[in-house]
Formats: structure tokens, sequence, C-alpha cells
């Protein structure tokens, strides 16, 4: 692929801009500096350089953030920022989005992506890919409203009840809650239909990719095709 292309392709510009910036010298291949803005290069493995910075040659653009609260998972948010403004420029101007979206005020795992494919395997509700949600709530949790969270809840303008595919007490404030449908406010509305009340709600996993730990709030990384295989997705 010419080199010029291929910022293109990952967001540095129209053609135009990126030729502009390989004949400024502040793009490097795999280490080596080039000012050829036709140069054939060999995307296999490739890591090339903008400015100092390093970026791997991908086909598209899949990663992981750690949602921080108080951002909305929107392209045109309307009362916060857009969580993809914590992202660079690059990934912004190829078009990525959220897949789903979770609440302003809710915090945690946040796939992003550019790749149509896997946004849709994993929205989809026949699918059934797992969410797995850490939620704090108002009012001390007992076992009989996970039990009514097991055996399915009535939630409105719903045809029947839904069922948490698993859900526990993990504190005397804290229920682990595991959803398999991606409904609106569905966490929030489920525990409230149990007799409580969530007051901060955050994402561990998708299937079983689990947040990293080492990824703080505000802060993203690549998805790696091992970490898409937990989630249930090879390309």
């Amino acid at each position: 692929m010419q080199l010029e292309r291929l910022l293109q392709k990952h967001g540095f510009g129209t053609r135009k801009a990126c030729r502009s910036l390989i004949r400024q010298e502040r793009v490097a291949v795999n280490g080596a500096l080039c000012d050829d803005p036709f140069a054939e290069i060999d995307t296999a493995g490739l890591v090339f350089t903008v400015d100092g910075i390093d970026w791997p040659y991908a086909e598209f653009a899949s990663i992981v953030l750690h949602k921080p609260a108080g951002y909305e998972c929107s392209r045109k948010p309307q009362h916060h920022p857009s969580v993809l403004e914590l992202l660079p420029l690059p990934l912004r101007e190829r078009g990525v989005q959220p897949i789903g979206r979770l609440d302003e005020d809710t915090t945690g795992l946040l796939l992003i992506t550019d790749d149509g494919q896997l946004n849709h395997v994993l929205s989809s509700a026949k699918r059934k890919v797992p969410k797995v949600y850490l939620a704090t709530t108002k009012h001390p949790l007992d076992q009989s409203q996970v039990d009514k969270l097991l055996a399915g809840v009535l939630l409105n303008d719903e045809p029947a009840p839904i069922a948490a595919a698993a859900a526990e007490i993990a504190g005397e404030n804290l229920l682990r809650l595991t959803v398999t449908e991606g409904k609106y406010h569905q966490v929030k509305r489920m525990v409230a239909a149990a007799g409580n009340r969530v007051e901060a709600l955050h994402r561990e996993a998708v299937g079983d990719f689990v947040l990293p730990t080492d990824l703080k709030p505000g802060e993203w990384r690549w998805l790696a095709a091992v970490d898409l295989q937990k989630m249930g997705y090879s390309a």
C-alpha cells in the first residue's frame, strides 16, 4: 500500500495532508524515516510512526476504553462530552464508534471500533453475548432480590419478564449481575423491579474479556485477536 494511502486510511487527513506529513519527514516506517509518499509499504506486522508516536497498521481500529463517568457514548452528545474525545484525533477521524452504549454515569469496559461486523456481532440480541456489571445499590441486598433477578422481572414496555444470566451478592450493597440483552437502562430497571436501586454502575466484562486492571479511567488500548476471541468473535 502506498504510504500516503496508508496514512489516510489511519485518519491522518486527506491525501494532500498525508503527503505533506511524509515530505516534512515526520513519518517513519519500522523505525526508518520515509519521505516518499508513493513508497509501497508491506503492511504485515507494520508499525509506523507519526511525530514520534507509534501506530500499528490495523485494517480495523478496535480498542477497549476504561470509560469514566461524565461522558456520553455518542458522536453527537447532548449534555456531556463525547467519550470519543478521550481518543487521539486519528482514531476519531477513522469513524470509530462505541459498541452499544453505557450511560453517562456508568463506568468501565467500553468497546470502540470501526469494524461493522464486530459491532453487529457484539450488539446482536441473537448472539446473547454476556455483559457483567457491578452495581452499587442504595439498600442492602438480600437473597430474595437475587432470586427475583434470576427468575425474571417484568420491565415497563417489555412483553415478558427478563432474567439475569447470573447474579450474586458481592457485598452488602454490591451486586454482580450478568445480562445478555442490551435494553435501555436494563440493569438499573431490573434492580428497581427487584425492589432496590442502582446508585453506581460499572461494567467489568464482555464475554470472557475482563477490563484490564492496569487500564485507568480514561485510558485505552488496542484489542488483540485473543481479546476478541474471548468475546466469541473471530475475524
